[in-house]
């Protein structure tokens, strides 16, 4: 299967202030796009075309660094668009919320670990909140990693490439984190995500 660039979820300008037109317009359709066709490229004539992106993903990590970490940050980012949404952040869906203080604490305790995940991991990566052997927990990988090759099933994850947040925060990575959180997370997609990680 090829690679294709999915359209946004929502206009380029749906997300400010928090997340800027410009932004997205890098982002989405320069970055993204860049995965896409480097991804179709590398992975032409190889023993990964024709399999699912996931396999891919699994299937290249630490045997083939062009195929991975193109195919990784294109699986990270057709998940990122849709992890966010205009008037994002609120109240979390009942059954996400009761598993997020059962294994935080509370919702409060998890947004700081998240937080702490994502300022903690030097240079580029992703934090993010994973089910792993029926618990949820959080962690953060470095470059196009993400769980689903450390045998866990990311729910949400937040890009802290310096493009993703440069432009409208400059360095203060936590201001930008904390704004994800609170004014930008797809609640209803997150709580989607976990349901079929728990089937």
């Amino acid at each position: 299967m090829s690679f294709t660039l999915p359209d946004l979820p929502y206009a380029h300008d749906a997300l400010q202030p928090f997340m800027s037109k410009e932004t997205l317009e890098y982002h989405h359709d320069k970055h993204h796009l860049a995965y896409v066709n480097n991804g179709n490229n590398a992975i032409k004539g190889t023993e990964f075309e024709g399999k699912s992106l996931e396999e891919i993903v699994k299937t290249s990590y630490g045997k083939n660094p062009a195929v991975f970490n193109n195919a990784g940050q294109h699986y990270n980012h057709l998940h990122f668009w849709k992890w966010m949404k205009p008037n994002g952040g609120g109240k979390l869906p009942g059954a996400l919320e009761k598993a997020i203080v059962d294994s935080f604490g509370s919702v409060e305790k998890f947004k700081e670990d998240f937080v702490a995940a994502g300022v903690g991991q030097f240079g580029s990566g992703w934090a993010w909140l994973e089910v792993k052997g029926g618990k949820l927990a959080v962690s953060k990988t470095p470059n196009g990693e993400s769980p689903l090759i450390h045998g866990a099933t990311p729910i949400l994850g937040v890009d802290v490439w310096e493009h993703s947040y440069y432009i409208d925060y400059r360095n203060r990575r936590p201001d930008y984190l904390k704004a994800f959180l609170e004014s930008l997370v797809n609640w209803d997609y997150v709580a989607e995500l976990y349901d079929g990680a728990k089937a």
